[in-house]
């Protein structure tokens, strides 16, 4: 369980770190997108289930809405 918990907050910290950029101007600010923090939770929460890499780009590409049913099916 400690592993998992580990393992999740180092892909998520990575996600958010690296997965996007910010570049701000004084009119607009732009978001160049990497990977979500809920494609991160899913593909570990898909992984954790199933262990399938199928499922778990599948459930990454649903995100958060994954994440919800993972929550009240689990």
């Amino acid at each position: 369980m400690k592993t998992r918990l580990t393992l999740l907050f180092l892909i998520a910290t990575i996600g958010l770190a690296f997965g996007q950029e910010t570049v701000e101007t004084t009119t607009q600010t732009i978001y160049k997108s990497g990977i979500g923090l809920g494609s991160v939770i899913a593909v570990v929460a898909s992984w954790d289930r199933n262990r399938s890499i199928f499922w778990a780009i599948l459930h990454g590409i649903f995100g958060w809405l994954y994440v919800i049913y993972f929550a009240f099916t689990r």
